[in-house]
């Protein structure tokens, strides 16, 4: 009887930790979707500045009469990324 009895409990253990770590992985994604979600803003900022350095570039460019594939080949790139860049696409 008192095996059976501790058995009983070693199963009520190992349940309530388990549990308890489910719960806590809850917590945790919840945390996780929240920053997520909070940090839109900041896409948006890093976006927003990407796209004005590809204006800045962009008129530069023109104002010194370059084209797309001239300033590719200065930097070693190519016009398809200085496409981007200008559009605000991509920044790397």
């Amino acid at each position: 009887m008192l095996i059976g009895t501790i058995v009983t409990f070693i199963n009520l253990l190992i349940f309530a930790l388990i549990v308890s770590g489910l719960i806590y992985l809850f917590i945790l994604l919840v945390k996780a979707l929240r920053k997520y979600l909070k940090a839109e803003p900041i896409r948006k900022e890093k976006a927003e500045t990407a796209r004005s350095l590809g204006e800045v570039l962009k008129s530069h460019r023109t104002a010194c009469k370059m084209t797309q594939e001239f300033v590719a080949e200065a930097l070693g790139v190519s016009r398809q990324a200085v496409s981007k860049w200008e559009s605000g696409v991509s920044h790397s």
